[in-house]
């Protein structure tokens, strides 16, 4: 036999982006809260990421999802360490993560947005950068503060990498991990790691222990390279179609799935797909995006099963 896969136990999730578009809320913006959480239900999904259409209200939040029989996943939250103290990002963060907390969240989508183009219409070669090990390091100093911080409520930081942001290539991600404490988790979105021109593959096994959440994001190769040749911002990208969800671009998800296998991945895989819904109609593609992940998570699990019955 060969080498076991070991146990996958994850559950799959949906952000609302399929549906509607915080970014660039004309995408969407029509359409019901209501109407994505039960489409997201039916479709099989078993949890929802927070989005603009949601409830703040801790008790609200856990009455909308519950009506549906929907978890909490996660929740965005748009940080600034990169500008301010790790004590002033503590106060800034105590509405949400009392709403992750209360509703059964353990990780925190954790956004870098100081500085950040990602909703400006500037190119992406223009992001910002850290010039110095110093400046990278007392970024790293703060974050960790801040990530000890939240584990310390239950709640563990999900770093998002992300195009337009200062931590946005493959050589970012290595900077930040070997600069922080396992406080520190990471996001691993297999989206924007392609779009940076790293190999979701590669940095997934180089980082695995650090990974906690997981975006499944599918790439167009074609309008990638059209992006990056043209200098175009990030939502002009999006808007273009250079993101879909799993099953529908160049990402192998049949290896990430192997390798998270492989790992003993324990978390969320989240489908999370930016795109025009007129374009790409919101229940299609979610189902689509669901019905990929299923099919490569139960086929992991009929590996591990025929490996303990041999």
């Amino acid at each position: 036999m060969t080498e076991p896969t070991s146990r996958l136990n994850v559950r799959i999730g949906v952000n609302p982006l399929s549906w509607m578009n915080d970014d660039l809320p004309s995408l969407g913006g029509e359409t019901s809260l209501e109407t994505a959480l039960s489409e997201g239900r039916e479709i099989g999904y078993e949890g929802f990421e927070l989005g603009n259409k949601f409830p703040r209200d801790p008790q609200a939040l856990r009455d909308t999802l519950a009506a549906h029989d929907l978890a909490l996943v996660s929740g965005w939250y748009s940080g600034r360490l990169a500008q301010r103290g790790a004590q002033e990002e503590i106060d800034a963060v105590g509405a949400h993560l009392a709403l992750l907390r209360s509703n059964g969240a353990t990780v925190m989508v954790y956004g870098e947005v100081a500085d950040s183009i990602q909703g400006a219409p500037e190119a992406l070669a223009r992001r910002p950068r850290f010039r110095s090990a110093r400046e990278w390091d007392d970024y790293a100093q703060r974050l960790d503060t801040f990530a000890r911080f939240t584990l310390q409520h239950g709640v563990r930081v999900a770093y998002h990498h992300h195009m337009g942001a200062y931590v946005e290539s493959p050589d970012d991600i290595d900077r930040l991990m070997a600069s922080t404490s396992d406080a520190v988790g990471l996001l691993f979105d297999t989206g924007h790691i392609t779009f940076a021109g790293g190999d979701p593959l590669a940095v997934l096994e180089r980082h695995i222990k650090r990974i906690c959440h997981v975006h499944c994001k599918d790439v167009r190769p074609a309008i990638l390279q059209i992006a990056r040749n043209r200098g175009w911002s990030f939502l002009d990208a999006v808007l273009a179609g250079a993101f879909t969800v799993p099953g529908d671009g160049a990402v192998d998800f049949a290896g990430v799935i192997d390798r998270l296998a492989t790992h003993g991945y324990r978390g969320w895989l989240v489908v999370e797909a930016e795109q025009d819904p007129t374009i790409a109609p919101s229940y299609e593609y979610a189902q689509r995006g669901y019905r990929t992940l299923r099919s490569l998570v139960d086929a992991a699990a009929r590996r591990h099963a025929a490996w303990e019955a041999a």
